[in-house]
């Protein structure tokens, strides 16, 4: 680790977003928690996107102390499990360890589901989310348009608290979600070196909307680009992010961590 990286590492971190139940699937999810608690990241949050799959992921967040878990379908699994109401949310958003909905929202670059049913699903967590008051986790990819038009329809039926997770879209949605009070998580990509259109949009995101996730397995920030990614390495995702915000390190970690727990209501402070 830099030295840079283990500034910010000396301060409280979340990752926002990950797969541990992924992760698992390589083997004991446990030593990579215990990197991710060493390295200073304090909570966690591990992403359902299969209802299916819904007891494993509030295990793992049963399993350890400062893990905790959201309840969703994602755009892909749409069409498979879609949620036509909000009833079944409803239901598993009661459980103690879950904090938040999705993840949910529009994928159109790959579209595993059909636009149609991924709307439906979209607009089923929106309604758990207003109703529960958990913050909504969207997804959302090459489908900037139908997003921000969704999001600004439900919005007018009453508000609800969200995140654009792993953000990678234009000016334009950070605009529209900004708007309705929404915040904006940033994951490894903002750490490559092709990504500068996406840096020039993020540096003008308000400190206090700002998030930092690994959403790993997937996406592990430079230095660690290529290998699987894990917590722990939300750091260097930070590290990153400070300096193009121009911060001190310990001040953009204590303030993507105040973010957090101002949005994710129900998860507790260590």
């Amino acid at each position: 680790m830099t030295a840079a990286a283990q500034a910010v590492a000396a301060r409280p971190l979340v990752d926002s977003h990950c797969h541990l139940d992924y992760l698992e699937r390589d083997g004991d999810i446990a030593p990579v928690v215990a990197r991710a608690l060493d390295a200073g990241v304090g909570t966690l949050v591990t992403i359902c996107t299969k209802l299916s799959e819904f007891d494993r992921i509030e295990a793992i967040a049963q399993r350890f102390p400062r893990v905790y878990c959201s309840v969703g379908v994602h755009p892909h699994e749409a069409d498979k499990e879609c949620q036509e109401t909000p009833d079944r949310l409803l239901e598993l958003a009661a459980h103690d360890k879950v904090v938040g909905i999705g993840e949910t929202g529009l994928d159109y670059y790959y579209e595993h589901a059909p636009r149609d049913a991924q709307q439906v699903s979209f607009r089923s967590h929106i309604a758990a989310a207003r109703e529960t008051g958990l913050p909504l986790i969207v997804h959302a990819r090459d489908a900037d348009d139908d997003t921000v038009a969704v999001l600004k329809e439900e919005y007018a039926k009453g508000p609800f608290p969200g995140v654009i997770h792993c953000f990678t879209a234009g000016p334009e949605l950070a605009k529209a979600a900004l708007g309705i009070g929404f915040y904006i998580s940033l994951a490894g990509i903002v750490t490559f070196k092709s990504a500068e259109a996406l840096r020039e949009t993020v540096c003008n995101v308000p400190l206090d909307r700002l998030l930092v996730e690994t959403d790993s397995p997937y996406l592990a920030p430079v230095p660690k680009r290529g290998k699987t990614n894990e917590p722990a390495n939300v750091v260097y995702t930070a590290d990153a992010m400070a300096k193009l915000c121009g911060v001190e390190m310990a001040e953009f970690a204590d303030m993507t961590t105040d973010n957090f727990f101002r949005l994710f209501t129900r998860a507790a402070r260590p």
